[in-house]
């Protein structure tokens, strides 16, 4: 069979969804396999291809409540029938990298990070369980820990989004991984218009993301914020920052790109493994303002097309106080997303693979 393609669950369009897209594309007749689908939410990007979905889409769970179902994605990944491919691409933030190839068969993952919320996030996503609840939360946690490493076993190579990721994957996995950083469909942006005098976050609004970090920092210096995004955090920090930020909820790619038009910059508040929203930021001729680590520094140049500034609450209000951030040239913003261009991507994954086949 040709070359198959795995995805952890397609609900959404974020930056992982759209990095599937891109590897999709290259394989025009690969089969896909993911545990969930749902065609209307991924705006269609899949609608032409052969996908195959796990037991799981019977439940019809959609976005709002999968992660109910946590303790059944490993056996639901490892059923998905891929024995017939004798090459797998797959794209995992959490479970896509556990199917279970053919004898021989060759296995590249390209992985965003192991999965956050068993491994370097353990303790915080524990926190946010009712107390009662938690015990069983932790033995829940550490099974998928023990599958996670036999899962990454069945792995031939590794691929990674970013130097983060590569050293988690070392850590957990004892693997080592390469860097080929996700796209970023730097074309979909124009020259920009004078920005007007309000920043943006982009991002899921789930607690690891940090947003209230962003929106204190904001509230503490005077400015205001446009949030681009839903999540189980929306509603608490719609209430809690309601004189602060404006809330535009989820928006289609041509609103998208005028809104990092306008904007003073993109606010990155939370260390990401790459962090395409910056990439896009750029390719819209705005700076970023970002916290110091992660995909951030290996995306902006300081001072050149963003500012970079530790973690707190005060970094963040004092650069975007202080800072004029109308003194960054759009070309040069532009020429750097250039850098992460979604053709770019293609091609290094494309290599990157055929070195795999060819080695094995």
């Amino acid at each position: 069979m040709p070359l198959g393609l795995v995805h952890d669950y397609l609900l959404v369009m974020r930056g992982a969804e759209r990095t599937f897209a891109a590897m999709a594309d290259l394989w025009p007749e690969a089969r896909i396999y993911t545990s969930l689908y749902d065609p209307e939410g991924t705006e269609g990007h899949f609608a032409h291809r052969s996908v195959r979905t796990s037991y799981l889409q019977r439940l019809g769970v959609g976005q709002r409540g999968f992660r109910r179902l946590l303790p059944l994605f490993p056996a639901a990944i490892e059923r998905l029938p891929v024995a017939g491919h004798d090459v797998l691409v797959s794209s995992s933030s959490a479970f896509a990298h556990g199917v279970r190839p053919a004898p021989g068969a060759v296995h590249v993952c390209y992985c965003y990070s192991p999965f956050r919320y068993v491994w370097h996030e353990r303790e915080a996503t524990l926190a946010g369980f009712p107390r009662v609840w938690r015990p069983a939360a932790a033995i829940t946690f550490d099974a998928i820990r023990r599958w996670d490493i036999g899962a990454s076993e069945r792995v031939t190579r590794y691929l990674c989004c970013g130097e983060i990721a590569r050293e988690r994957i070392h850590e957990f996995y004892g693997r080592e991984a390469s860097v080929v950083h996700p796209p970023v469909e730097v074309e979909r942006f124009d020259a920009p218009p004078a920005p007007e005098d309000h920043f943006l976050v982009v991002c899921e609004l789930v607690a690891h993301k940090r947003v209230d970090l962003a929106l204190e920092a904001a509230r503490r210096s005077g400015k205001r914020v446009q949030v681009v995004g839903t999540g189980p955090e929306a509603e608490r920090l719609a209430v809690r920052y309601a004189g602060v930020a404006e809330f535009l909820g989820r928006v289609d790619d041509a609103e998208l790109a005028r809104l990092y038009s306008r904007a003073l910059a993109l606010v990155v508040p939370n260390i990401e493994e790459f962090g395409i929203a910056a990439v896009e930021a750029q390719a819209a001729g705005r700076p970023v303002l970002a916290v110091d680590g992660g995909g951030a520094r290996e995306t902006v140049r300081v001072g050149e097309t963003g500012v970079l500034v530790s973690r707190t609450v005060d970094a963040l209000g004092e650069a975007m106080s202080e800072i004029d951030f109308t003194r960054f040239e759009p070309a040069e913003a532009r020429a750097n997303a250039a850098n992460f261009s979604r053709a770019r991507f293609q091609e290094r994954l494309a290599a990157q693979v055929r070195e795999t086949v060819r080695m094995r």
